[in-house]
């Protein structure tokens, strides 16, 4: 197990290029179970955890899986034969789930375990099952496992009682290959999702309406390979704009889509900082100490909750009091402990952290709970006057690629020790 040692206080500058989306590779790695004919090739893929334990449950499947020294992934699934995804392989990430849809809609029948991931609230799968036994499924939960079997999924309407990414891109990749047409209501309308769609389009299927709460997927027979390059990550990228703020510096940020990360270049806009946006890239300056800024996160188009930990660790720093709201996850301030050993002044009652701004964090001792929380505590690290020992530092690897190396390249003293 390894930790990170930061020395803070040095403004960052240069700049940074951002990876894949994460939250987009995911779920087209599994899609690549439902083609007939062809390979399914994805370039620019990030180097992460959950890519590579994402590869080797789609290995153990017997699909084909190839990666060259530029992380474009070949993928050929003629070759599957296991229709199992064991709690072994999936118990780091909630987003193992995603081969579920797949599986049922091409080979009529799938085991998967119940997923893992960070610990920062239930995520029930329960709108996923539901939705799959409209469709014609049964399913059933004994032993930690979901077993779903059907001779071949119906289109079905679908409303969900709630926004659930997971959950969308698991029902439209189900219904791409179902028999007649589904339409999704209440659905995600994330970026990501959207990049789903356009590749599953490329593969042949018939999906209109992503973007909006409302999709439509009309059945396809069979769907065949095709070369997709995924979105860059817009968590990735906001990030790196708070590295350029919290420290008071100056990044340029490329290739991105300046547009998916509007909510949290308008706060960061609020906070102080110079902007500027051009076509696939910004550049986020910081002169002087930040403003506090209130954020409360909600489903896309609005601030995101996988850069509520990050904006967080900005306001301990920014002048004045803030309020966070978090409407997304119920556990999803357990960094708030891990800064206040930092010297930040945050009182948690239910779902608000309350923050009043101080001019210095202090180096210390801190332990990583969950991915985004690991990036704030990179962030405050950063800022923080003395040296900071992050802790259980493998919650970073699973959705920042080589973290550490790109903050190195602008100007970061920071590397990566053994326990």
């Amino acid at each position: 197990m390894d930790k990170l040692l930061i020395d803070g206080q040095q403004p960052l500058s240069g700049s940074v290029r951002i990876s894949g989306a994460k939250n987009s590779v995911l779920p087209m790695l599994c899609a690549s179970v439902m083609v007939s004919d062809g390979q399914v090739e994805l370039e620019n893929v990030p180097h992460l955890q959950d890519v590579t334990t994402t590869t080797r449950l789609l290995t153990q499947m017997g699909i084909s899986v190839t990666m060259d020294e530029f992380m474009d992934i070949s993928l050929d699934p003629s070759t599957i034969h296991n229709l199992y995804a064991p709690y072994e392989l999936v118990k780091t990430m909630r987003s193992s789930i995603l081969v579920l849809g797949p599986l049922l809609a091409k080979y009529g029948e799938a085991k998967v375990s119940l997923p893992g991931g960070c610990a920062i609230g239930m995520r029930p799968v329960d709108m996923h099952l539901d939705a799959l036994q409209r469709m014609g499924a049964s399913v059933s939960v004994e032993n930690g496992y979901i077993t779903a079997k059907v001779k071949k999924l119906k289109g079905a309407e679908i409303i969900f009682p709630r926004k659930s990414v997971t959950g969308t891109e698991n029902i439209i990749m189900a219904a791409t290959l179902a028999k007649g047409t589904t339409t999704i209501k209440n659905a995600a309308s994330e970026p990501e999702i959207s990049d789903l769609c356009l590749f599953l389009n490329k593969m042949g299927a018939k999906v209109s309406g992503f973007g909006s709460d409302e999709v439509t997927i009309h059945g396809v027979n069979s769907l065949k390979g095709t070369r997709h390059k995924p979105l860059p990550d817009r968590i990735e990228a906001g990030t790196f704009m708070v590295a350029a703020a919290i420290t008071r510096g100056d990044i340029e940020i490329n290739n991105i889509v300046p547009e998916h990360s509007r909510a949290v270049i308008d706060k960061l806009i609020q906070s102080g900082a110079e902007i500027k946006i051009l076509k696939d890239s910004v550049r986020v300056k910081m002169k002087k100490r930040p403003k506090a800024i209130n954020i409360e996160t909600n489903a896309y188009p609005f601030f995101p909750t996988d850069m509520q930990a990050q904006m967080t660790a900005l306001n301990c720093i920014a002048d004045g009091d803030s309020s966070v709201k978090e409407n997304i996850f119920e556990n999803r301030f357990m960094h708030a402990q891990e800064l206040v050993r930092m010297g930040a002044k945050i009182r948690v009652h239910d779902n608000i952290a309350e923050i009043s701004g101080s001019k210095e964090l202090l180096g210390a001792p801190v332990m990583a709970t969950d991915l985004r929380a690991s990036a704030s505590l990179i962030l405050a690290g950063l800022a923080a006057k003395g040296t900071t020992e992050i802790g259980r530092v493998y919650h970073i690897d699973r959705g920042y690629d080589c973290i550490e190396e790109k903050l190195q390249l602008i100007g970061a003293r920071i590397s990566r020790k053994p326990m």
